[in-house]
């Protein structure tokens, strides 16, 4: 079998949840790693056995066997590296969410068509077994017409307090919902409304609440707590429900699915986004993944998801963080 040489550009608690995930793909070579932090990036390297280490991603980038990269640096650094790994005909993987601004993801956009090789942003629900089968059950026309959609994706404090100062609620987690309940409708936001509140001392809000009208004429109502109690026993309560007219689909996909109480207390490990089984990293993470490097062997363009598709999802989350600063019902 022939292994993609494949790249990892941005070393962080993701990054290194990639370079697992990517371990247990069969077709695929841990190449090369990119990251600024030279300690970092000579323990990762060791770690996971990469044949090459650098610091700047141009010269990651120039190196003609590598084939595909992951861009996993923070949201608002995905531009530069993305459109330059792109324009030297690598295929790229990005992480969600596209970008920071509008004008950065149309820039991805376009060098994306542009481009020779593949481009996904991961957006990682998508593959979550429970949401693609929501998402067959609605295309079949089971549920009817949808006229309402909620979702949550609540956080223990802890979790919150690990990224809030890099990145807010509503951009950070209701990107997620916000994907799915365009790609689920088939349609996309005209309004925002939200609110935020901010609790500690941190660069974003503690948690986003948001409210949405599609063109379809659907309400969807969105909600991000990163501050639940520390000794919540799951990492994230996360759930979806779509009502149509002819019926509704509900998902919750956390707690109690698996419980280990011990004498520490009680713990609900994850079992759908990255757990470990048999000693390899298994789940949705992976499975993006492994799509995007079966489309890469194959020459396939990936179409579980369209750059397009991402760009959207953006605009909606940041005219939702503009109407929380304004108070305002944000037309889109």
């Amino acid at each position: 079998m022939k292994k993609i040489k494949y790249g990892v550009l941005g070393l962080g608690w993701f990054g290194e949840k990639h370079l697992e995930a990517l371990a247990a793909i069969p077709n695929v070579e841990i190449h090369s790693l990119c990251t600024r932090n030279s300690t970092r990036l000579a323990e990762t390297a060791a770690k996971v056995g990469a044949a090459k280490t650098f610091t700047d991603y141009h010269a990651m980038l120039a190196d003609p066997e590598l084939e595909a990269v992951s861009v996993v640096t923070m949201w608002d650094q995905h531009a530069a590296p993305t459109i330059a790994a792109l324009e030297a005909g690598k295929h790229v993987f990005l992480e969600k969410p596209m970008a920071s601004t509008i004008a950065d993801c149309d820039a991805i956009v376009a060098a994306a068509h542009a481009a020779k090789g593949h481009f996904m942003v991961g957006h990682i629900c998508r593959f979550n077994p429970r949401y693609a089968a929501a998402k067959e059950a609605i295309a079949a026309g089971r549920i009817g017409r949808i006229i309402s959609m909620y979702a949550r994706r609540n956080l223990p404090a802890w979790v919150g307090a690990s990224v809030l100062d890099k990145i807010g609620p509503i951009i950070g987690d209701c990107v997620h919902d916000t994907d799915l309940m365009f790609w689920f409708s088939g349609s996309r936001a005209v309004t925002a409304y939200a609110q935020t509140v901010k609790i500690r001392n941190h660069a974003n809000p503690d948690l986003g609440q948001v409210m949405y009208r599609l063109e379809s004429g659907a309400s969807c109502i969105l909600e991000a707590v990163w501050c639940l109690p520390d000794t919540t026993p799951f990492q994230i309560d996360e759930r979806l429900e779509v009502i149509g007219t002819e019926g509704s689909i509900s998902i919750h996909d956390t707690h109690p699915n698996l419980m280990i109480v011990d004498k520490d207390g009680a713990r609900c490990p994850d079992t759908t986004y990255w757990p470990t089984l048999h000693g390899q990293l298994r789940g949705a993470l992976r499975d993006e993944l492994a799509y995007f490097a079966n489309c890469v062997a194959t020459g396939t363009k990936p179409t579980v998801i369209t750059p397009e598709e991402s760009r959207e999802a953006v605009r909606a989350c940041l005219a939702a963080e503009e109407s929380a600063a304004s108070g305002r019902i944000v037309a889109i």
